[in-house]
């Protein structure tokens, strides 16, 4: 997990909705679905990008970068 990062996609520099604040942590997240799950191929599934506002916790989410 890297720390306190300014967000930068596609170019442009994202502020937090929430409060303006403009560092992230950042982390990935596994994007379960049922077949996998029930088959037990969690492993399988697609890898989402989190952004966590290092000011008051709000999380972004990204597919792709």
């Amino acid at each position: 997990m890297s720390t306190n990062q300014p967000l930068v996609i596609n170019g442009r520099e994202i502020n937090c909705p929430m409060c303006g604040h403009d560092r992230f942590w950042t982390r990935k997240t596994l994007m379960n679905s049922r077949g996998a799950s029930f088959f037990n191929f969690d492993w399988a599934n697609k890898a989402a990008d989190n952004f966590i506002c290092d000011e008051c916790g709000y999380v972004l989410w990204f597919l792709k970068r």
